[in-house]
């Protein structure tokens, strides 16, 4: 009885995902939940420029680095050599680091830091000559323990905030695919 019970709730489930795949829900899923545009099949991301005067070295790097991933790992996307090889240009500045406690202690002391980045990006479709993210500001944060953790903690906390950025960025880029 149980048996017969589970073979029928299997052979529905089965027959229900057959019928939304054939109805093209299947067809094109991507990790963003939709397709890219059939022109687009190359990306250019230039290393983005830092003006934060910050002193901290790769910043520019890490943060073109981890979108370069994204989109060449998430996507079906080739990395182009130049921009006359590219469908699509992702370019950026990095605006604003900043670092500075969040939470003080009694003898006002800094409990915990906060290292806040700000970005700037723009993504180009090159072939249609759209903006398919028009230039907008991503800002993200870390905090960290800057007693226990010091100089460590706070490259952990820039690398917390470039991921969070990158993946905002990643999102408006792909969220309209």
């Amino acid at each position: 009885m149980i048996l017969r019970r589970f073979h029928r709730l299997a052979l529905a489930t089965i027959g229900l995902l057959t019928i939304v795949c054939s109805a093209g829900g299947c067809g094109s899923y991507g990790f963003t939940g939709s397709a890219l545009p059939p022109h687009v099949e190359t990306i250019l991301i230039p290393v983005f420029e830092d003006q934060t005067r910050s002193g901290i070295p790769n910043l520019s790097d890490s943060i073109t680095e981890l979108l370069i991933e994204r989109f060449v790992n998430r996507t079906r996307l080739r990395l182009a050599a130049g921009a006359t090889d590219s469908d699509t240009i992702l370019s950026g500045t990095v605006l604003r680091y900043r670092n500075q406690p969040a939470a003080v202690s009694g003898d006002e002391e800094a409990t915990i830091n906060r290292v806040n980045i700000t970005v700037k990006a723009r993504f180009e479709d090159r072939v249609k000559g759209l903006d398919m993210v028009p230039e907008r500001t991503f800002t993200a944060f870390g905090e960290y323990d800057p007693v226990a953790d010091g100089i460590d903690g706070e490259g952990d906390a820039i690398t917390i905030a470039l991921v969070q950025i990158a993946d905002d960025v990643f999102t408006a880029a792909t969220s309209n695919w």
